[in-house]
This record gives structure tokens, C-alpha cells and sequence, in this order.
């Protein structure tokens, strides 16, 4: 727009028309929608109304349903419906300790019945007495309950910072009780006018309110003690960093801040500089990068939160798929915030075997009195050299070292999808990862793999039962991993698995004469084992979650599934879009599929080198040539190949130059 333009002109003063309606304010005008003007995915600016020729994809998930446009300009994944499901199950046992307390008692389908069991269950006769009296309570004197689609006045204020198509805003509505609001925001002006359109769909106007602002600014402008949120859930495409700072302030006290990351390439340790500058840790390559990735984001959560004298409390951690949830409450204490230095660790691994010891940042010790003092951690505990293989060290982090769950809330979370499976899809997932949370050992940071360990040291792999039972007989504790199935985590020192996986050795002995004598598989296996490791399977050696069968780590749900491209106006639809993308980067090496004869003609014009040097027993039934040069292609090939042959024997007088000479 130039300076002499007129802001009357059609194109300019419906751009102006359209930025005031979608502020919410007409200067001097009441606000009315406007006419059927399109953008250009074909929603209209203002109002509800779409224009019939825009076409639309409906998407059942739980208790909403989705209309999404067949471009792809707002981000979709059915692949995280775990994700979605996992995070109902938690907000509705987060809401029904928050409105315990004030006297509110929650109702969600399908658990009725189930209560009244395990109530009858745990009572006495004489409590049952009481509750029979308690029957014929006024209604007035009952206590208050909260049902799922209701305005509860005293509930939950929940913001989803990255809406998209507002698919998880409507799912807490319409499956969450004790709910005060949800706020759906979003800075796509195309996702906010989606998620209108869907909120309206799936009628839950009254709870749902849709927000077009940047979500870092909106976060900012609710830090107020008053105006703050009980549930933030943040998704974003890629890293949650630049939300994180803006998140821990706009919680409440005690409040549930849920966070997503799927950038697993950055966590992982790929890229460790840039993890560390979003991350504020060194991530290493490891075979336990991803419980590395959790702490990282643990680690992360709370350095923010001590600028402002708070501090975050891990409930549940989840490494699945693609990404990593984590899923903390936010506290405020000066005196809290000052033990926050001994929870962090930095880490040590040998580059050789993978070997890791940890090193707390900060130290905590009782002093007179019933105080803490907090003083510098000694260190390293490493020497410059691996122990074991001589190799030398990589040091990552800082880290959270202090467990990532909160077991009490984790059973409490699987005890409720246990008892209402068909509340959710993936129920039977949930289930499965849940178990085996409760199973790890909490204190225990990070973990080792069956096939790290055999690798090392060039043998075959043990069944995880033996190795499992060799530690339990060795006196010491073990558990599985959810973030890894084939995982040791034990709290036994380095020293003890490789006495354990040398006495595996002798039954299973390794060609020594292969070995390098600087390899670490050579220098481990050269020490004598000072612990005899007994193999026998035990009983407690197969843990509970494994015995039942239960779907502990998914499988691929789909083909080609993993993150989704990013939503771009006016880009191709997502399956183009994959397909394109598809074609570009896969099947690089992959050749079209031949027939035997074809492969056979084709093999046929390599010659054999045996037959050259006259070692080819096979004869006529070689697969590769066995014809001899002629010697006129002999000698056309020496005299094309070697034109300096001309120049040592010169043709005599009269002499007729030939082929190849100048």
C-alpha cells in the first residue's frame, strides 16, 4: 500500500474490515457477521458460516468430532491419539484431587458402578451401617458433584496453548468433568476460525472458548496469582522452549503443566550444541537417550521455574513413539528451590563400552537442628580413563536425577483406565506403559540394553530372563524400562554386569585371536570375573506387567507413521504432501525388481576373474563370463589405451599410418 493509496479502495478496506472483526470490536458499529467473503482455504472471515463448496474431512476421536480441511493448513496426527488419551486420564485425576479438597466429587462415565464395588469392598460392617443411614440425606446435604460437559464454578481453568484444530480443547470438554473453561488458542487465523467451527460442531460453546494470539504473550498476560491457569497443555511442533518460560509463570500454585517435545533427533544427542541451547544440557548419544531426553526436559522445566522461585514436581514421564510427554506440577518455596541444585547431574560415558556414572551438581546434608545444608558436590567419580576398557569420556548434561515419576498419582491414573477400559481407544496401551512405570525402579537415573552389553564384547545375547535373574541372585535390584524393551536398570555398579556378562562369556566363549588388543572387548574380557554369576531362571526375575501379556511397547500403528510435516497455507493435502516427500527421500538404493533371466544375461557380461587366473571350477555353469578377448580387440584397446606406443616405434618411410595414430 503506498502513501497516496486510498484505504476506501474494495481490496484494502476488506482487509481493514476483516483484521477489526476478527479483534472483536467495529468502531461505532455493532458487531454482526458479515457477508459470505472466502479466504483462501475457503473459510470466511467472520462468522460461522463456510461456503459449500469447501471441502472437509470429518475425524471421530473419542468423544469429539473433528472437521479438518482437506489441505493441509492445520496440524493433525492420528498417530497421538495415545498421546490425547494419556492426558484426559491424568486431567481427570489431577481434577479429582484438586476438587477433593473442596468438597466436590467428580462423575465420569462408566465409573459408577465401579466406585459403589470398591466402596463396599473396603468398608466395614459398620461403615456400611452409616452409609445406609446417609442414604436418606437431604439432596441439599449431599456433597457436590462435577459431570463431564458441565461448568463446574469452582473447577479447573485449562489453556492449550497450541490448539490447531482444537481437537484436545473439545476432547476435555466433553470428557473431563470439573471444568471451569477451556481456552483454545491458537496464532493461525485459519485454526482459530477451525476450532469456531468445530466448537460449534461438537456443542460445547459453554466451555470451549477459542483465542487467536501469540501463546508465549498469552501466558505472559495471565502470570497475575488471580488470573493463572490450573492445566496448561503444550504441543507444539517441534521444541516447547520458547513456551516453557512463559509456562511455569502462568501455572497456578500447584498446578499441572503437561508438555510434549518431538524433536527426539535434538534430545537424542545428535546435536548436542543445540540441544543445549534450547534445553540449557549436552545431550549424548546413548542407549538410553531417550529416558536422557525426559530428564533433559525435566532438568529444563525446573531451571526456568527457580527464576522465579519455583520449582516443578514430576507425576508421570512418558517416552512413546516419536516424542516424549512429561507431565509436572508447578510449587513456589524459596527453600525448596535451593535443593533444586542437588536433583540436577551431570553424566560421565566411556565412549568404549558405554559405561555411565552420574555426578550430582549440588549437595544436601542434615545439619543441627533439623536444617539443610546445601554445599558443592566433590568430584568426578570417574577417572580420565574408563575402569574397564580405557577408553576415554563424554560428559552430558545437567540432567534431573531424581525419579520422574510419581508412583502414588501413576497408580491412581492406571487403577481408573483399568476399572472404565472402554472409556478410551487405546486404553490397552495405556494400561500396558502404566504397569511398567510402576515397575521401574524409581531412584535409579538411566539404564543399560541387553544388546549394548553382548555387543561390547562381541558374544551372544543372554535372554533378559537370565540376566535378570544373575543380577536379583547377585543381591541386587533390576527392572525393566518403558522406554526401552529390551532395558536393564539396575541399581548394581558397572563392575558387576561386566563380572556378570564375563562369566556369560565363558559359556559362550569369543574368538580372542580376532580381538584388537586396544578394543574394549579385549581389554574387558582380559580381567578375570570376581563375581560367579549364577543363570538360574527365578520366579521374580519376570516382572508382573510381562507375565499378564500386556501391550507394553506399541508396535508400528500405521505405515509410514511418525511426525507430520508442518501445517502451510496453501500447500499440498497430507497425503500429496507425504507422497512428494515420500518419493524424494525413500527407496534411494532400491532398484526395480528383476527376473532370474534377466539377472543371469546381466551377470553375463562381467567376466570371471578364476577363469582369468585359471581357478574357476565351475565351468559352463558360471554365472560370470568365461570367453577370452579376441586379439584384434586386444590390440585396438592397446593401441587406443596407449598412444604413447606410436612414439617409441615410429612407422618407416612410406608406411601407411594406422588406427589410433596421428
Amino acid at each position: 500500500m503506498g502513501p497516496g493509496t486510498p484505504l476506501s479502495d474494495p481490496p484494502y478496506a476488506l482487509l481493514i474490515q476483516a483484521c477489526l472483526c476478527r479483534a472483536g470490536f467495529m468502531e461505532g458499529q455493532p458487531q454482526r457477521p458479515t457477508g459470505p467473503v472466502s479466504m483462501e482455504n475457503g473459510t470466511v472471515l467472520c462468522g460461522e458460516k463456510r461456503p459449500p463448496e469447501a471441502k472437509e474431512t470429518t475425524v471421530t476421536e473419542g468423544a469429539a468430532r473433528i472437521a479438518f480441511p482437506s489441505a493441509n493448513e492445520v496440524f493433525y496426527n492420528p498417530v497421538q491419539e495415545f498421546n490425547r488419551d494419556l492426558t484426559c486420564a491424568v486431567i481427570t485425576e489431577f481434577a479429582r484431587i484438586q476438587l477433593r479438597a473442596k468438597g466436590i466429587q467428580i462423575k465420569v462415565p462408566g465409573e459408577k458402578d465401579v466406585q459403589k464395588v470398591v466402596v463396599d469392598l473396603s468398608e466395614q460392617e459398620e461403615d456400611k451401617a452409616e452409609l445406609k443411614e446417609g442414604a436418606n440425606v437431604a439432596p441439599a446435604d449431599q456433597p457436590q458433584t462435577a459431570a463431564v460437559g458441565e461448568i463446574c464454578e469452582e473447577g479447573l481453568r485449562v489453556l492449550e496453548g497450541l490448539a490447531a484444530s482444537g481437537l484436545r480443547s473439545i476432547r476435555f470438554a466433553g470428557e473431563v468433568p470439573g471444568l471451569q473453561s477451556v481456552v483454545a488458542n491458537d496464532a493461525s487465523a485459519r485454526a482459530v476460525d477451525l476450532i469456531r467451527h468445530n466448537v460449534q460442531l461438537n456443542k460445547v460453546a459453554h466451555l470451549v472458548r477459542p483465542s487467536q494470539a501469540d501463546a508465549r504473550m498469552l501466558m505472559y498476560q495471565h502470570q497475575r496469582v488471580s488470573e493463572r491457569f490450573d492445566v496448561i497443555d503444550l504441543d507444539p511442533y517441534g521444541s516447547p522452549a520458547p513456551f516453557l518460560d512463559a509456562a511455569v509463570q502462568a501455572v497456578s500454585e500447584g498446578g499441572l503443566l503437561c508438555v510434549t517435545c518431538t524433536d527426539m533427533a535434538v534430545l537424542a544427542g545428535n546435536s548436542g550444541e543445540t540441544c543445549y541451547s534450547k534445553y540449557g544440557a549436552m545431550a549424548l548419544k546413548s542407549r538410553a537417550c531417550h529416558e536422557m531426553a525426559l530428564r533433559i526436559v525435566l532438568h529444563s522445566l525446573d531451571l526456568r521455574a527457580n527464576c522465579y522461585q519455583r520449582f516443578v514436581v514430576p507425576l508421570l514421564s512418558i517416552s512413546a513413539d516419536f516424542y516424549v510427554r512429561v507431565f509436572v506440577r508447578v510449587f513456589t518455596g524459596q527453600a525448596k528451590v535451593k535443593a533444586s541444585a542437588s536433583k540436577q547431574a551431570l553424566v560421565f560415558q566411556c565412549v568404549g563400552c558405554g559405561t555411565f556414572h552420574l555426578q550430582q551438581l549440588g549437595k544436601a546434608s542434615g545439619a543441627s537442628g533439623g536444617r539443610v545444608k546445601f554445599s558443592a558436590a566433590c568430584g568426578p567419580p570417574v577417572a580420565p580413563e574408563c575402569e574397564h576398557c580405557g577408553q576415554r569420556h563424554q560428559l552430558g548434561g545437567p540432567l534431573w536425577a531424581e525419579p520422574i515419576h510419581d508412583l502414588d498419582f501413576v497408580g491412581r491414573v492406571l487403577e481408573a483406565v483399568s476399572a472404565n477400559p472402554s472409556r478410551f481407544h487405546t486404553s490397552e496401551r495405556i494400561r500396558g506403559v502404566l504397569s511398567v512405570v510402576t515397575e521401574e525402579l524409581p531412584d535409579v537415573p538411566l539404564y543399560y540394553t541387553l544388546d549394548q552389553l553382548s555387543s561390547t564384547i562381541h558374544c551372544s545375547t543372554p535372554s533378559l530372563l537370565q540376566l535378570r535373574s544373575a543380577l536379583l541372585h547377585a543381591g541386587f535390584r533390576v527392572s525393566l524400562s518403558h522406554a526401552c524393551k529390551n532395558a536393564v536398570k539396575t541399581d548394581a555398579p558397572a563392575s558387576v554386569l561386566w563380572d556378570i556378562m564375563r562369566c556369560w562369556e565363558k559359556e559362550c566363549p569369543v574368538k580372542r585371536e580376532r580381538l584388537s588388543e586396544t578394543s574394549p572387548a579385549f581389554r574387558i574380557l582380559s580381567v578375570e570375573p570376581r563375581l560367579q554369576a549364577n543363570f538360574t531362571i527365578r520366579d521374580d526375575a519376570n516382572p508382573s506387567s510381562r507375565q499378564r501379556g500386556l501391550k507394553r511397547f506399541q508396535a508400528n500403528p500405521e505405515a509410514n507413521w511418525g511426525p507430520r510435516p508442518r501445517a502451510r497455507p496453501g500447500s499440498k493435502t497430507v497425503g500429496e504432501a507425504m507422497e512428494h516427500r515420500r518419493r524424494l527421500l525413500q527407496n534411494k538404493r532400491k532398484e526395480p525388481a528383476e527376473d532370474l533371466a534377466q539377472r543371469a544375461a546381466r551377470l553375463k557380461t562381467f567376466p570371471c576373474k578364476r577363469f582369468k587366473e585359471g581357478t574357476c571350477p565351475l565351468g559352463d555353469q558360471c554365472c560370470y563370463s568365461h570367453r577370452s578377448p579376441t586379439p584384434k580387440a586386444t590390440a585396438e584397446a592397446t593401441c587406443t589405451d596407449c598412444p604413447q606406443t606410436s612414439n617409441q616405434n615410429p612407422p618407416g618411410p612410406g608406411a601407411t599410418a594406422g588406427p589410433g595414430v596421428d
